[in-house]
């Protein structure tokens, strides 16, 4: 589901994925090219019926609940209003208040049912691509180790042409940074779990996901590299033996011996953090590029952050500073905000870990919209797929 604050929000959540309608849907496996130009016809036709609309946004902020189904969002309303006194049905998250809303086909190239590889490389290149692969054309099978017929189906992604033309980006997420989700943004790979040097089988040259977030950018690259990248996923950065900041007893997985935090900061002049404390202490004034790896893995449930040994940042707190940051840009940016984790209590059955982390998603929406002009930014809040998640038989209200 795509909510907007104004009318090119819709079209763009439509149409820029091939989805607007039945006619605008390419067969599965189709070339990226068919793609491109039944969106394009989709594109015109949304803009027909809002004519007075603007041409473009300075700024966009995409924001993905993983597996925020029709459900998910029915139940975390309902959590959230209990949670103010209330009964909670007549509550509304914050992205409900939006203007605009659609739906949205998720399905991916080989399969019904698809995981968030192919569903959010949707959303960032427009095409329709096979289960596990990341931002690639369909054509590639999943886990094809040469480097060459990857780099040859590669997709540009929304956060690519971004930097391209010189605006500022950057990709928050509950998740780690190289989960398919995050990944979608800015790498290619014809296997989602090859998010370090480590988890790519023998022969394998396709480069690890955490390795094209240094590599694609800055210097010989693609624009300047993004100005903001938080979230998870710090064991996929460090190297095997480098002992891990904030937990004890354990280390990074590298098997290459880069510490691609070191990497981070060399390259591009910025700043690495991976507590609160060190959160806390950026200046959005005085940070160029900043790299926030704030657990091991996956960060912590909403439920669950105040307990982090460490400390966490909120979803909300992450997206208000980085908004900050991107902001400084005369040019406009380009930000990804993903709750990651909704799908992950999803999938350990655990429906108060997702409820709750959908209410963060939702507090991340309300902390964009108060520091950002709605004439010249376009915020879509959407989901990459939907859960097995239901409310059956006939639950009374305030239950």
């Amino acid at each position: 589901m795509i909510h907007a604050r104004h009318c090119v929000a819709l079209l763009l959540g439509l149409a820029g994925s091939g989805m607007a309608c039945a006619d605008a849907a390419a067969p599965p496996g189709a070339p990226a090219e068919d793609w491109a130009a039944r969106g394009a016809v989709a594109l015109a036709e949304s803009r027909a019926l809002f004519p007075g609309m603007p041409e473009r946004a300075r700024n966009v902020i995409l924001f993905v609940g993983d597996g925020m189904g029709i459900t998910t969002i029915t139940a975390a309303r309902i959590l959230e209003g209990q949670q103010q006194g209330g009964s909670g049905e007549e509550n509304s998250l914050a992205f409900e208040r939006l203007p605009f809303v659609a739906l949205s086909k998720t399905y991916s190239a080989n399969q019904q049912t698809p995981d968030s590889a192919p569903t959010m490389s949707a959303m960032m290149t427009g095409i329709k691509t096979s289960d596990g692969v990341i931002s690639i054309a369909a054509k590639v099978a999943h886990g094809e180790p040469a480097s060459e017929a990857v780099a040859a189906a590669a997709q540009p992604t929304l956060l690519e042409l971004a930097e391209g033309a010189g605006l500022a980006t950057g990709v928050v997420s509950s998740a780690r940074l190289t989960h398919a989700t995050p990944a979608a943004c800015y790498a290619h790979t014809s296997a989602r779990a090859w998010e370090a040097d480590s988890d790519r089988p023998a022969g394998a040259t396709v480069p690890d996901i955490a390795a094209q977030l240094i590599e694609r950018f800055g210097a010989g690259g693609i624009g300047n590299g993004l100005e903001v990248a938080l979230g998870g996923g710090r064991e996929k950065f460090l190297p095997a033996g480098t002992r891990d900041p904030e937990d004890r007893g354990s280390s990074g997985v590298r098997r290459d011996g880069r510490d691609l935090t070191r990497e981070w900061r060399r390259k591009f002049g910025g700043q690495f953090v991976y507590d609160r404390a060190g959160f806390e202490a950026i200046d959005p004034a005085r940070s160029s590029h900043l790299l926030g790896l704030f657990e091991r893995s996956h960060m912590e449930y909403e439920a669950d952050r105040a307990r982090d040994a460490g400390g966490e940042p909120s979803l909300a707190e992450m997206t208000a500073k980085a908004i900050d940051i991107l902001a400084r840009n005369p040019r406009g940016y380009f930000l990804m905000v993903e709750g990651g984790r909704i799908d992950h209590g999803h999938h350990a059955g655990n429906a108060y870990r997702a409820l709750t982390d959908t209410i963060a998603l939702s507090d991340a929406v309300r902390a964009a919209l108060a520091k950002v002009d709605l004439r010249e930014t376009l915020v879509i809040v959407t989901a990459d797929h939907s859960h097995v998640f239901t409310m059956a038989g006939y639950p009374r209200a305030a239950t």
